[in-house]
């Protein structure tokens, strides 16, 4: 044992008053008049990395605008392209943290990979559309049976494009369904090889823009706007990386607010990172279902996902059926009060 955890486990101590204390303020408020001890255990904090999976434009691009930068412990940020890589990632031990859709998850648990979802980002559910081509004829998912629908595999373009089915009496064998990653996508709806595309994002705005798109549904009603963050279970039993994640859950949760509270300079700032207009921020602002809000884990989201995961499993496409709540860890829910 060393020489800080044999002293009335002054670390954990330390750890829970400056969790109690919120974000960045405990290093600082506790240093003054503490053992030496404890001074250890804050030194060790601000020696932990953690390593953070993050997407370009997203949320850790805002800190300074929301003024939360400058955390007590350092930061490794990764760029990823989908949350299906950052999920592999947690998995093979690589992150430390990373969010993602709540789909998956669910197939990181059907295969057995370790992952544990510790908050729900909620979110808008608008930006995730069906796109139909300006001239086409198509009005209505039921009649989607023959054509050639594009969606990107395992994420919430799949799910949205297997209730719309479902709901149309369809399923995948009264399709042609064209599983690509989004820009493959983006090239072959330009191209006219896709009769109708399920996707998400900035995309969307600019199938709209520059091939005049026309959105056939949204994703409201379909899709929960239930997004999750996840960490590995090595991670949360970490007592210093277990501080780290606690403290990043809420800068996250600031910068979202700024978010929601500054439209334009969010949209000025976005349209400058992915070089593009920032209308097109600004839309998806205007238009979103719900304001974003960062969560801890509660029954509703549980019970959420276990439905998303139920459709995947009837429809063939995991390897077991999942039982998703294991995979849910609440110890961060201080954090998150």
């Amino acid at each position: 044992m060393d020489s800080i955890t044999s002293k009335g486990d002054t670390r954990r101590q330390f750890l829970r008053r400056s969790a109690r204390l919120g974000a960045g303020a405990g290093l600082a408020a506790l240093l003054g008049g503490w053992s030496n001890a404890t001074r250890a255990a804050a030194t060790q904090l601000r020696d932990t990395t953690l390593r953070v999976g993050t997407y370009k434009g997203g949320d850790s691009y805002y800190f300074n605008e929301a003024g939360v930068a400058g955390a007590p412990y350092k930061t490794a940020l990764a760029e990823f392209a989908a949350g299906n890589l950052i999920v592999e990632a947690l998995a093979s031990g690589s992150l430390d943290f990373g969010s993602m859709s709540e789909i998956p998850p669910i197939f990181a648990a059907a295969s057995g990979a370790p992952l544990k979802v510790i908050a729900v980002l909620r979110g808008d559910v608008n930006n995730q559309v069906v796109l139909v081509p300006k001239n086409s004829t198509i009005t209505d998912p039921a009649q989607f049976k023959g054509k050639r629908i594009g969606y990107a595999r395992s994420t919430t373009s799949h799910y949205f494009l297997l209730q719309l089915l479902k709901e149309n009496g369809l399923g995948f064998k009264d399709i042609q369904p064209v599983a690509l990653p989004p820009q493959d996508a983006f090239a072959a709806f330009k191209s006219g090889q896709l009769d109708a595309w399920v996707i998400y994002g900035l995309v969307v705005e600019l199938a709209k823009s520059q091939e005049g798109a026309r959105v056939l549904r949204t994703a409201d009603g379909y899709l929960s706007g239930n997004y999750v963050i996840s960490t590995s279970p090595q991670a949360i039993a970490d007592p210093l990386k277990h501080a780290a994640i606690g403290d990043y859950l809420q800068r996250v949760a600031k910068v979202y607010d700024w978010i929601n509270r500054n439209p334009k300079p969010w949209a000025a700032k976005s349209g400058q990172i992915a070089g593009v207009p920032q209308q097109f921020f600004l839309n998806q602002a205007t238009q979103r279902s719900q304001p974003y809000k960062l969560a801890a884990v509660d029954d509703a989201a549980i019970k959420s996902q276990q439905q998303v995961a139920d459709v995947f499993a009837d429809a063939g496409l995991l390897a077991r059926r999942v039982d998703v709540k294991p995979i849910w860890d609440r110890s961060f829910a201080k954090y998150l009060a």
